[in-house]
């Protein structure tokens, strides 16, 4: 038998389809999901993107420095990490990065 050509058993018979049940549904996009999910209101006007803000805020207050970075970060992006080199050469840096041995 040629390569590649499947045995005749295992070959699809005229009129019946490779995939029965057909296309699994799709799903609706997270970020619909998302704006639907965070744009609701509660009884007092709040939407719950603000709810969560206002309870992140609430934590930070309290001292929660997780909750304080999240906040800091989303609102002003988090801060740009410089290093200092003093490399004379104009030839590029090549980065090499190795796996370390496990502990």
């Amino acid at each position: 038998m040629p390569k590649g050509i499947p045995p005749d058993h295992t070959k699809f018979k005229k009129g019946e389809s490779g995939n029965p049940n057909g296309r699994p549904p799709k799903l609706p996009d997270l970020h619909i999901l998302l704006a639907n999910v965070l744009g609701k209101e509660n009884k007092d006007g709040i939407s719950a993107a603000e709810e969560i803000l206002l309870a992140l805020h609430a934590k930070a207050k309290k001292g929660d420095t997780r909750a304080a970075e999240l906040l800091l970060d989303r609102g002003y992006g988090k801060p740009k990490q410089t290093s200092e080199t003093t490399l004379k050469t104009t030839e590029p840096l090549v980065i090499i990065k190795t796996k370390e041995p496990d502990a």
